[in-house]
């Protein structure tokens, strides 16, 4: 997967992707910066960083459709496939909650989720441990996600819906 990182897509100052999504093996939750991240410069044990984030890829430094505004660092939010399907993952920074919502971030999301749902996938904003499902039409606040907690996507006659099933449900 490395070798399909565009050459001049560095992450340079660019340290987001050390705030917003969890590392267990670090017990730091979403949304938190890591204790190990030297902001604007980079990861401080990067030659050990834990499996999660060596499974890691920003979709900003995959795709030339996506310009310099898309870079994390300016969007306040990174872009990721998420864990085990071809969903659209947004990972938003708190500190910026509504930062996705601006232009031209909204109406490409909407694009995308329209792709997406033709295909069974899916565009999830993600703020800390809350989720938002991405729609052509509108956006569906899930609330929190719980370890287990699954997106459930249902077609019906006036269009889509989007749910969160419970772990235990």
């Amino acid at each position: 997967m490395e070798a399909d990182i565009l050459p001049s897509r560095i992450c340079g100052t660019c340290t987001l992707c050390c705030k917003v999504f969890p590392v267990p093996e670090l017990a730091k939750p979403a949304g938190r910066w890591c204790q190990h991240v030297a902001q604007g410069k980079g990861c401080t044990i990067y030659a050990d960083r834990p499996q999660t984030c060596r499974d890691f890829y920003c979709q900003w430094r995959f795709s030339d459709d996506l310009g310099p505004e898309w870079k994390p660092e300016v969007s306040r939010f990174v872009l990721s496939i998420y864990a085990g399907t071809n969903s659209l993952a947004v990972a938003v920074d708190p500190g910026t909650p509504t930062a996705w919502q601006q232009e031209p971030y909204l109406s490409s999301l909407r694009a995308w989720s329209e792709a997406a749902l033709a295909q069974g996938d899916q565009v999830l904003v993600f703020i800390g441990s809350k989720v938002i499902a991405v729609l052509p039409d509108r956006a569906i606040d899930l609330g929190e996600m719980k370890p287990g907690d699954r997106i459930v996507t249902l077609k019906g006659p006036e269009g889509y819906d989007v749910r969160l099933k419970p772990a235990n449900a």
